[in-house]
């Protein structure tokens, strides 16, 4: 199920989620951070770092995924909610269905990679084992802006990219 708008809630952790993207942005990689977030404390975060470690799985969201896992003590993260600058790619939305987490919500969208509603769904997919519920949109603009100002200063220093 996807829905739109915020709450308080989801606008503050939104807001922590783009402040761990800002410090993917000061480390030359793509701007996007997460959250994990369970019983209103904030489990685990991460951000971008394939650059850095030249690990394609060096999503924002696979890190928190992980730490939020080792805070647990459990790779089964019921109760969570996912909180990303960034609408999640197969691997990450594939990685929320099984680590079997009750929401993400998700602020810019991606046309070109987003799988939470975009390019398909992967949160409702009737075949897999594990459904979750989809918040899109929350400070959208926020996050869309970072990715935009991200992407023209890499332009300007590197025309050729």
């Amino acid at each position: 199920m996807k829905s739109t708008g915020s709450s308080e809630t989801d606008a503050f952790w939104m807001k922590r989620a783009l402040a761990l993207a800002a410090e993917a942005a000061v480390a030359g990689e793509v701007p996007v951070g997460a959250v994990v977030v369970m019983d209103g404390a904030e489990l685990a975060g991460g951000r971008n770092d394939r650059e850095a470690n030249q690990d394609p799985c060096g999503h924002a969201e696979i890190h928190a995924l992980r730490a939020a896992a080792r805070a647990r003590g459990s790779w089964r993260l019921s109760g969570c909610t996912v909180y990303v600058t960034l609408e999640p790619c197969a691997m990450c939305a594939g990685a929320m269905v099984l680590a079997r987490v009750d929401r993400c919500v998700y602020g810019a969208s991606d046309p070109k990679g987003g799988f939470l509603g975009t390019l398909a769904d992967l949160s409702a997919h009737p075949g897999l084992n594990h459904q979750f519920v989809v918040t899109a949109g929350v400070e959208a603009d926020a996050a869309s802006e970072q990715l935009r100002a991200f992407f023209r200063r890499r332009r300007r220093e590197d025309p050729q990219r």
